[in-house]
């Protein structure tokens, strides 16, 4: 009896933990899209408001997708250019020493990642090559040019220098917005879990969190939860490490 309290409580908690983020607040009935439907727990004031009670199961699904994934030495990239968002993913991803994308997708990150790849090198090794002072020997103006292209290299592919490969699911704030990133996804077979207010289509997201994807209050809640998922599935690592 008192570990079905403790669930309850558990899950209690958590539903009020969200609704105290503001994640029940969609957008106008008018922009509802027909997937979104079975989600909706009411309407106030022409806003469409979630029912909590069937967002926590989308958001455990995922997190327990996310902790298997980094249980197994997995990578998720972190993927949020809005500007409510872009902040919020950059800071948790990097302190999980994860690849992110906080300003615009560009175009072929995974469809033609081979050649994306070749860029960052190309980045990598200028400022190796400015950290070892084997710049000097350009002139002034060349050496204004090469900090440029290091500057522009930068701009576009600084949350994913760490990548060798495609990563094993991606992370995504607002999939309208990030069109992109997720047909790309898709068309790589790499999942994608994404945090969806009710314009979104989610009839072909793998792993949908249906919630308010435009508020910093709502959107920080759910990537501490997801950061959370994965920093419990790289301790499942280090406990699994023989001593």
């Amino acid at each position: 009896m008192s570990t079905e309290k403790s669930t309850s409580n558990a899950a209690v908690t958590s539903i009020e933990a969200m609704f105290a983020a503001g994640t029940h607040f969609g957008l106008g009935r008018s922009r509802r899209n027909p997937t979104i439907a079975p989600f909706i727990f009411g309407t106030k004031n022409s806003t469409d408001l979630f029912d909590l009670e069937k967002t926590k199961p989308t958001l455990d699904s995922a997190k327990n997708f996310v902790t298997k994934l980094a249980s197994e030495g997995k990578t998720v990239i972190f993927v949020g250019g809005k500007r409510e968002a872009s902040t919020i993913v950059k800071n948790s991803a990097m302190s999980l020493n994860i690849p992110y994308v906080d300003g615009r997708w560009i175009g072929g990150t995974f469809t033609n990642f081979p050649q994306i790849r070749k860029r960052i090198d190309r980045y990598e090794k200028i400022v190796s090559d400015r950290e070892k002072g084997e710049l000097l020997k350009y002139t002034k103006r060349e050496r204004m040019l090469i900090g440029k292209e290091v500057e522009k290299l930068e701009k576009m592919f600084y949350g994913i220098v760490s990548s060798k490969r495609l990563p094993d699911a991606m992370f995504v704030i607002d999939p309208k917005r990030e069109h992109n990133a997720v047909k790309e996804a898709e068309d790589m077979g790499v999942p994608v879990i994404a945090l969806a207010n009710s314009d979104c289509d989610i009839s072909e997201i793998d792993f949908p969190i249906v919630g308010n994807d435009g508020s910093r209050q709502s959107i920080q809640f759910f990537v501490e939860e997801i950061s959370k998922a994965y920093q419990a599935g790289k301790k499942l690592v280090v406990a699994a490490k023989p001593v």
